[in-house]
């Protein structure tokens, strides 16, 4: 049970570090005068940046067989680089320190997923049980951190950051480390792992889904700017989007079934293109805000559902890897495409057209959900 207590504790300090980072720095560079040319050139630049990084220290996590360790050296740089960032209103300084804090902070995302779910298997308890505690801390933070940047300003941020950067560090020296397979990790495995056909058309599904998701991520706090609202609405925004994933994640023992992942993946996608096609027509930020509460309906359902599949046909040894690649389509590649194309599209043709192409993607992401449960979803359900 204490083992269990520090990692939900962990999920919900580490995931507030996320929130401060991935819907708050567009927000923070906009702050600092710079168009959404240049936020998702940073953005977009970070995507390749974590290309790199998260394949890298999954590799080493499952290599030295240790997922713990390697989380104290992330958190401890990401503490360090992120009071730079929120401290710096240089461009130069501001591309810098950000594609440190991406270097270091992305790769934690899987590791935590991996250390969520082997936790979870070795003690017979619900994967959502423990990821509900990220999502409320996601929630939490979004909304303190609103209100920080209100009443203190944009570089109070540095030293919130740090403050929660220092707790994740007592937290994650404290908390259990992840089960050994007992299974030497091999290329072979990995080749294996990549070349087979079903895994293939998922990593496709994940990418054609993620970017439009990616892509409210990165420009939802500029929308909401432009259309008169501000940091404090984009933190309630925030709050309301990831307050809606707890029911969601506790609930996960329920509705999350082996063997149906694919279509729970596709029911996710439907509501990702409503949520995003709705988006489109608003002209109200407060509304725009109080839409994210359709978060409930998208994210949660098709991240749990997504990382449940791929454990199921990942090699054991490969598990922190294989967690890494969905990780680095949803958060890295998927990235780069939505910030740099996002931020083409918003510069020329303004919010709306941005978020009627993102729903069409959407609606794209669910004929390929619906075809990949046509070939294996109905095998795997018998």
């Amino acid at each position: 049970m204490k083992e269990q207590n520090s990692l939900k504790s962990f999920n919900f300090l580490y995931f507030g570090l996320l929130a401060m980072f991935i819907p708050f720095l567009p927000i923070y560079l906009a702050e600092q005068g710079l168009d959404p040319g240049q936020i998702g050139f940073i953005i977009g630049t970070g995507g390749f940046v974590t290309i790199i990084a998260q394949p890298l220290w999954g590799m080493i996590s499952d290599k030295i067989r240790t997922i713990r360790k390697v989380l104290l050296v992330l958190l401890f740089f990401s503490t360090v680089m992120g009071y730079f960032l929120y401290d710096s209103s240089g461009y130069l300084q501001l591309i810098i320190f950000a594609m440190l804090l991406y270097f270091f902070l992305m790769p934690i995302d899987p590791l935590t997923e991996s250390l969520n779910f082997s936790i979870s298997e070795a003690n017979k308890i619900s994967y959502g049980s423990i990821r509900t505690y990220g999502a409320l801390g996601y929630a939490v933070v979004s909304l303190l951190t609103g209100y920080v940047i209100s009443y203190f300003g944009a570089h109070s941020m540095a030293y919130l950051f740090v403050g929660i950067g220092i707790v994740s560090l007592i937290v994650c020296w404290m908390m259990p480390d992840a089960p050994v397979t007992g299974k030497p990790v091999t290329l072979s495995s990995l080749k294996q792992f990549l070349r087979n056909k079903e895994t293939l058309l998922f990593l496709l599904l994940v990418f054609i889904c993620s970017v439009p998701a990616r892509m409210n991520d990165v420009f939802l706090g500029v929308y909401i700017r432009e259309l008169g609202g501000g940091a404090e609405l984009l933190g309630q925004a925030w709050f309301l989007a990831a307050g809606s994933e707890i029911i969601v994640f506790a609930l996960s023992y329920w509705w999350l079934r082996k063997g149906k992942e694919l279509i729970i993946i596709s029911f996710a996608t439907t509501f990702y293109f409503i949520r995003f096609f709705i988006s489109a027509w608003i002209t109200d930020p407060n509304l725009l805000a109080y839409l994210q509460i359709m978060q409930l309906l998208t994210f949660p359902i098709f991240y749990s559902a997504a990382i449940q599949y791929l454990y199921r046909i990942v090699p054991v040894e490969w598990r922190a890897t294989g967690q890494t690649v969905l990780a680095l389509l949803f958060f890295g590649v998927s990235g780069i495409f939505a910030s740099y194309l996002g931020g083409a599209v918003y510069e020329s043709f303004g919010g709306k057209i941005l978020y009627l192409s993102i729903s069409s993607m959407s609606f794209l992401g669910l004929i390929v959900g619906l075809i990949l449960y046509g070939i294996y979803g109905r095998k795997s359900v018998d």
